[in-house]
Order: C-alpha cells, then sequence, then structure tokens
C-alpha cells in the first residue's frame, strides 16, 4: 500500500514539480527518477506481481532517517503509521474517484451531481430540487448511496429517448399562448413558488419561446418528506390554478402570468407576496385576480369549490405521479421540446 499511496501523492506533487522544473531542471530529473519507481511498482501491483524494486523501504526509511538517530523507539510506530496512513490514502482516493463518477454520470443523466438533494449540486443545472428525506443512520445511507447509483443506471436509457411533450400532457390542458396549428408542442413543468421557475419563465417570455411552441404549463408543488411542501401557498396556488382551468383555461394561464410576471402596487412581485402571505391572505388575492380576469362571482364561487374537491385533488395525482416517474425529474423546472428533455433554468 506504501508504493501506491506514494504513487497518488506523487501524481497530485508532479503538477507543481512541473512547474518548478521549468526554473530548477534538477528538481523535475529528481522527481522523475522516484515517479518512475512508483509506477513500476504499482504496475506490478496491479498485475498482482511481487513488487521487486525497494521503493517501499526506501519511503519508510528517507521519512524516518532523522528520527531514527534521534528516538529510535518511535521507529517502528511511526512505520506501523506510515503503513495505516497508506491504507487510507488508498481507500480515499478511490472513494473520491467512485464519488466523482457517480456524480458525472448523474450530471449527465439527471442534470444534477446529487441525486437525492439537486439543490445541494453546484455543477448541476439551476433547479428548485425535488429531495429525498435524509438519512437517520449508517444503514439508511448505506441504502440510499446503493439506490442512488441504482436510479442513475435504470435512467440511462432516458438519455437516448426521444421525449415527446404530448406524452406527459396531463387535462386540463393549459397552454401559455392560444394554441396555434403548426407551432410543434412543448412541456413546461414547474412550481408556483420556485425563483428559478418565475426566472425561467421570464427568459422563455423574453426569448420568444411561447411565440414559437404551443407550451402546455404543468403545475408541479414540490413536496417534502414529511408531507408538507417546499413553498408556502403552492399547493393552493396550484389548485386554483386547476380548478380554474378546469372552467376557464384563459383564467388559469391568466393566473401563471400574473403571479410570474407582475408586482403588486409597492413593486414586488406577486410570487414573494403569496410567498410570505397566510393561506387566507392568498387565497383571497387569487379570488381578486378571478374578478380582474372578469370572472363573475358565481364562477369564483365555483372554483374555490373546485378546488377544495377531489377532481382537482385527483389532476394534482396525476401531475406528480407523471413528474416524478414518468418523467424522472429530480428537479423544476423541467421542459421538453426539440425531442429532448431539458432539466433546470431555461436560458
Amino acid at each position: 500500500m506504501v508504493c501506491i499511496a506514494a504513487f497518488i501523492i506523487l501524481a497530485l506533487v508532479g503538477v507543481f514539480v512541473a512547474f518548478l522544473s521549468i526554473f530548477r531542471r534538477d528538481i523535475g530529473k529528481k522527481y522523475w527518477t522516484v515517479f518512475k519507481k512508483a509506477w513500476g511498482c504499482v504496475g506490478k501491483k496491479v498485475r498482482l506481481q511481487k513488487c521487486e524494486t525497494n521503493f517501499k523501504d526506501d519511503v519508510k526509511n528517507t521519512l524516518l532517517s532523522r528520527i531514527v538517530l534521534k528516538h529510535p523507539k518511535w521507529v517502528k510506530p511511526l512505520g506501523i503509521a506510515i503503513e495505516v496512513s497508506a491504507v487510507l490514502i488508498v481507500i480515499v482516493t478511490i472513494w473520491s474517484l467512485v464519488e466523482a463518477i457517480k456524480a458525472l454520470l448523474a450530471i449527465w443523466v439527471f442534470g444534477t451531481c446529487n441525486v437525492s438533494q439537486p439543490e445541494s449540486c453546484a455543477l448541476g443545472a439551476e433547479v428548485c430540487g425535488i429531495e429525498a428525506a435524509e438519512p437517520t443512520n449508517p444503514l439508511e445511507w448505506t441504502g440510499r448511496w446503493f439506490s442512488e447509483w441504482g436510479e442513475i443506471f435504470v435512467n440511462i436509457p432516458d438519455r437516448f429517448h426521444s421525449w415527446q411533450a404530448e406524452d406527459y400532457r396531463v387535462d386540463p390542458v393549459i397552454y401559455a399562448q392560444d394554441f396555434q396549428e403548426g407551432k410543434p408542442l412543448a412541456l413546461d413543468i414547474f412550481d408556483p413558488g420556485c425563483t428559478v421557475c418565475l426566472r425561467s419563465y421570464r427568459n422563455q417570455k423574453a426569448d420568444g419561446f411561447f411565440d414559437r411552441f404551443n407550451t402546455i404549463l404543468i403545475v408541479y408543488p414540490i413536496s417534502l418528506p414529511d408531507g408538507g411542501y417546499k413553498f408556502n401557498n403552492s399547493e393552493l396556488i396550484t389548485r386554483y390554478i386547476y380548478a380554474a382551468a378546469l372552467t376557464k383555461q384563459e383564467y388559469a394561464a391568466k393566473i401563471i402570468e400574473r403571479l410570474f410576471t407582475e408586482s403588486d402596487q409597492s413593486g414586488v412581485n406577486y410570487q414573494s407576496v403569496m410567498q410570505n402571505a397566510s393561506s387566507e391572505e392568498a387565497e383571497k388575492l387569487l379570488r381578486s385576480w378571478l374578478q380582474d380576469f372578469g370572472a363573475k362571482p358565481t364562477t369564483i364561487e365555483e372554483i374555490s369549490q373546485l378546488a377544495e374537491g377531489e377532481q382537482v385533488a385527483n389532476i394534482l395525482n396525476s401531475v406528480k405521479n407523471m413528474v416524478e416517474d414518468k418523467i424522472h425529474a429530480k428537479g423544476i423546472p423541467t421542459l421538453i421540446y426539440d425531442g429532448k428533455k431539458h432539466n433546470g433554468i431555461y436560458r
């Protein structure tokens, strides 16, 4: 293990030595001689051959040479410590490589390097993560680690799948703009409380995405492992949007448009207003919006009752199954267009 650990350390140090050797070639020559010995020893270990060189002893003797003269009794325990350290270095290196491979595969498949906690990945797409419960003990942590590998491999075929928006639509269908014959279909999944979704929607609008595609808006409130919801009033807003869509599709699209693009009299965007409002205040605001859109009092009351009813609850369950089990989204917004699934914010 000592020679393998030494090879790992030398490989890392080689970057700095390569720079120093530009000014001091003698350092580069000495380093290269040692590195070749380490590589030769590792090569034999990989082939399960006995290491013929005395490289291991050279390393230990170099590290212990000064201690031998001053503290002879320390040589044996320090020698054991070197062996233990070498084992730890090798284990940590192997673990790091495995985790790196796992993270790269997860980014390729899901758009995030952390399957269970997507938002914690700085390398992935900018998303509001659909996160799993944190493990409470080592056994659960181990189980999750292996299950994440399983999820990655099971979903690799998704990368080669031809994604068609019409395959994932959920009734009632809500279009961002009036449907126009001849335009390709797109799907946009978002949470009303997700700030990334707000920015993505605005980017799509500014880029003319809704003009190029008949975009179906799928409203998906992210649920938490404890049964609650990630963003305040997200479920309430979603219920009202689908209840409005059952009554008049135009009302649903206008709620989304106002939520993501407009502000109150104080200049605070309505998404933030909803986040900081009580459920009673949020519902009162939604009802006032419907009135602004031209809904009659009887229609508003009908929408309010539908929002609390079983029909809308079934729609939310259908959306949840579609997003999590069919599309396998780990974060939103998630978009489907041009035959591909796109994770994260639309840029």
